[in-house]
Order: structure tokens, then sequence, then C-alpha cells
């Protein structure tokens, strides 16, 4: 069964005035059913993240490293689902599938935006877990204040010098292609593959896949092979066991946020037959289940973060003095 309305779609060497989506596999009959989890989903990882991101603000002992590439981190999340949203909750609203060019380079380069953001703290979250374990006596004068300031400037500037250029390549290039793209929201390959051949946009766009989504899975590993080494020669398995508690929550991110983009790449290179609504069952599992999962792995993972969630909560004894 078709995922989109019968419509004509124009198939001409122009820059077309939209694109159509798909919607959620074996839901297109019934679009409505569908919004009470999008919407849940979306408010709790909304609060998820915000309880994550209040509470490293407010208390002044978790101004450390650690805590405020977690602090990023959440950032990234909330920003990843809310440039998500829009489409998603169009398709589940009122089945429209139809979106603007204009609108959907936009809601590209603000989804791959804050993909991009979550990729490079997952990174930076590596080489201070990496640092800690390694170089513990070196590592305060290692991850300064002033070396953090640096990475996140490089973070930021990763972002929008590797992004701000592919709208802009993407929204001049001729289309040669029916412009139905093969996910509910608006992705640079995507658009990229309905292009005509030989334009600059289609490669640019393969050259940001590869240096980020396969350089910084390549760095991560690498880290936690160092940290690997380092705990094989520690001394008993309990300071072994303290050691990688510290890691198992950022590792559980990473397996989290990775391992669909994996398997998506290797179905595609072997060619593994899969059906359309699978392949796109994993692009929302990379891209939703993240910010929805990721608050309650280091809630539950990092003592700090849980302690401090229950010390809030907690009611305040008010009483008068005798």
């Amino acid at each position: 069964m078709s995922t989109f309305p019968n419509q004509a779609v124009p198939n001409n060497t122009s820059m077309a005035p939209t694109f159509l989506l798909v919607g959620m596999p074996g839901l297109s009959a019934a679009p409505s059913w569908w919004t009470i989890p999008l919407i849940t989903m979306y408010l709790l990882s909304a609060l998820g993240n915000g309880t994550i991101l209040w509470i490293i603000a407010l208390d002044s002992t978790l101004h450390r490293p650690m805590y405020f590439f977690l602090f990023l981190l959440s950032v990234s999340d909330v920003g990843l689902a809310t440039a998500l949203m829009p489409t998603l909750l169009g398709l589940a609203f009122a089945g429209v599938h139809a979106i603007p060019a204009s609108a959907c380079l936009l809601q590209m380069f603000f989804v791959h935006i804050f993909s991009v953001m979550e990729s490079s703290v997952l990174l930076a979250m590596a080489l201070d877990r990496a640092l800690a374990i390694c170089r513990p006596l070196h590592y305060p004068t290692l991850l300064t204040n002033d070396v953090i300031s640096k990475i996140c400037l490089a973070i930021a500037f990763r972002c929008l010098g590797l992004h701000l250029p592919l709208p802009f390549l993407l929204a001049h290039m001729p289309y040669c292609l029916p412009q139905v793209l093969t996910h509910s929201y608006c992705l640079h390959p995507d658009i990229a593959h309905l292009a005509c051949p030989g334009g600059w946009g289609a490669i640019y766009s393969l050259f940001v896949v590869l240096s980020v989504m396969g350089l910084d899975p390549l760095l991560i590993f690498f880290s936690y092979g160092l940290i690997g080494r380092v705990l094989q020669g520690l001394g008993s398995s309990e300071d072994r066991w303290k050691a990688g508690q510290t890691c198992a929550a950022h590792l559980s991110a990473v397996l989290l946020f990775y391992m669909p983009m994996i398997l998506l790449a290797l179905i595609d290179h072997l060619r593994v037959p899969i059906s359309q609504p699978a392949h796109t069952l994993l692009s929302y599992v990379h891209f939703l289940l993240p910010p929805l999962i990721n608050p309650i792995l280091y809630s539950v993972k990092m003592k700090e973060i849980r302690e401090r969630i229950v010390k809030r909560l907690q009611p305040r004894k008010v009483g008068c003095a005798p």
C-alpha cells in the first residue's frame, strides 16, 4: 500500500516546489492513531532532557567537563526532537505529505545540525572518559575550562561549517527523479539522491556523511580500546568495575545513536533484501529514541545526577523555630 496519497509528481529537471514525505509504515490508513505516541515521546524527551539541563545548571558542583558535555548532549537531543516534530505531526494529524522545498531544506538543516552536534558531543565525552581513566593524574590540567571552550567552538564550527552550504547547494540543483522522499522528515542524503547525476550537492552530501558519521564512531571506539587496555591492567575486579561504570551510560548512548545507522549502511552496502517499512523504522530508532532514552540512561547510571534529581524532587520541610 502506498504511504502517500495519489498525487501528480513532477518529473523534470528543475527545482521542485514541493517534496513528498512518506508516513509511518503501516499507519497511512489511520494517520491520527500515532499522534498520541508521538506527542508522548516528545513531551517525555523534553521533560527528561529539561530535567538534566536544570539539574546541571543549578548545581555548581556539577560544573565539570563530564557534566558540561552531558548538558550539551541534552541540548542536542531537545533540538533534534524539536526539528523532527513539524513534519511528523503534520503527517499524523492531517496526513500532510507535501512540504515546500524551502521548508524541507530548513528542516534538513536543523535536523543535521543537531545530529552532528550530538555525534560531536559523544566524541568529546569519549575523549573526556579516555583522559579521566588513562591519564587520571593529568586530567585536571589537560581538560581545563579553556580547552573545553575550544572544544565547544570546534563543535559549533563543525556543525555550521559542514551544513551551512548544503541548503544552498541543494536548492539550486536540478532534480531528475520524482521528488518523493523515503522518510517522514527531510534528510540531505535523501534529497541529494533525487538530484540529477554529476551535481556538487550529492558529492558534498556524501562527504558530510563520511566526515561525521563515518569518522566519529571510529574515534569513539578507538578511545574505548584505549580505556579497555587500561582497565585490563587494573589490579582488582572491583577497580575495573568502578572505572567501567563511569563509561556505561556513555557507551549505551553511543550504541543507541550509531547502531541503527551502521545497520542501515551495512544493509545498503551488502544489498540485504529488507522491506522499506523496516528500513524506515530503523531511521526512526536512530533519530527518535536517543532523545527519549538518553536522560533515562544518565539518570540511572550516573549516581550524582540521580541523587541531585531525588534531592530536588523531595519536598522541603518548613517549620517554625521553637
